[in-house]
């Protein structure tokens, strides 16, 4: 499975094309599906741009996207930063509505930021799914010790450079993942900047799950700046091992 990762943090003064409007997060969404990615991770937008966890922000993002892609998974995100306090991100992710009434299929969370279970609990609640975000062979072992680890959809291993000690995300990989043990629920591996690629090749290659978009990078594995998230999503398709082979 391949996840498209639309817009992040990232600017318009970082990469012309980062959608921000719900009208923008649709088409890219529509258009990285097009190009074979399986669902979508966006961060939505206020009217300035700026990443928000507004309730009436994040359902525009996210009902937009179904109506250009009906039956499309949709993740937010909840990640620090968003806002200025754990306190306030949860009362924001609290106030959320259920899938079926426009809100999020399912969110990160990264286990390692203060307040994490508490807002697991809360997306739990309302109805949806929780994606585990591990940076670092703490977070995955404390995540490993709970329970959680059968109540998530999914296990997000983010290999970040600066994060995890080292010059190589697989390396950084395996630490996280011999740390998490055996998952009882799908893994995806992806990297950002420098790794996004070489990680992206070796967790295809172990037979993960994988995520690519301009949250991630902004270039192609030539060097080149990508049009946008399909054009990264479609060299994604074209890493995966089975096409390699044809």
């Amino acid at each position: 499975m391949i996840k498209a990762c639309l817009n992040g943090d990232r600017t318009r003064a970082q990469h012309r094309t980062v959608p921000q409007t719900p009208d923008e997060l649709a088409r890219a969404a529509s258009e990285a599906v097009a190009a074979g990615a399986s669902m979508v991770h966006v961060h939505p937008r206020d009217g300035s741009g700026r990443e928000t966890l507004d309730t009436r922000h994040v359902v525009d993002a996210v009902v937009a996207i179904r109506a250009a892609t009906p039956g499309l998974r949709v993740s937010v995100s909840t990640r620090d930063g968003i806002v200025d306090s754990a306190r306030r991100k949860l009362a924001h992710v609290s106030e959320w509505p259920s899938p079926d009434l426009g809100g999020p299929d399912c969110a990160s969370v990264n286990w390692h930021e203060d307040g994490a279970v508490e807002v697991a609990a809360a997306l739990r609640d309302n109805g949806s799914g929780v994606e585990a975000g591990l940076w670092t062979p703490l977070a995955a072992s404390s995540f490993a010790g709970t329970s959680w680890p059968w109540q998530v959809e999914r296990v997000l291993v983010e290999l970040i450079p600066g994060v995890m000690p080292g010059s190589d995300g697989p390396w950084a990989a395996e630490r996280i993942l011999a740390a998490l043990g055996m998952s009882p629920v799908p893994v995806l591996v992806h990297g950002e900047g420098r790794w996004a690629w070489r990680v992206l090749r070796w967790a295809q290659a172990a037979g993960y799950d994988v995520r690519i978009g301009l949250e991630d990078t902004r270039y192609l594995p030539d060097g080149r700046e990508a049009r946008d998230s399909a054009e990264l999503v479609a060299a994604a398709v074209r890493s995966e091992p089975s096409a390699a082979s044809q």
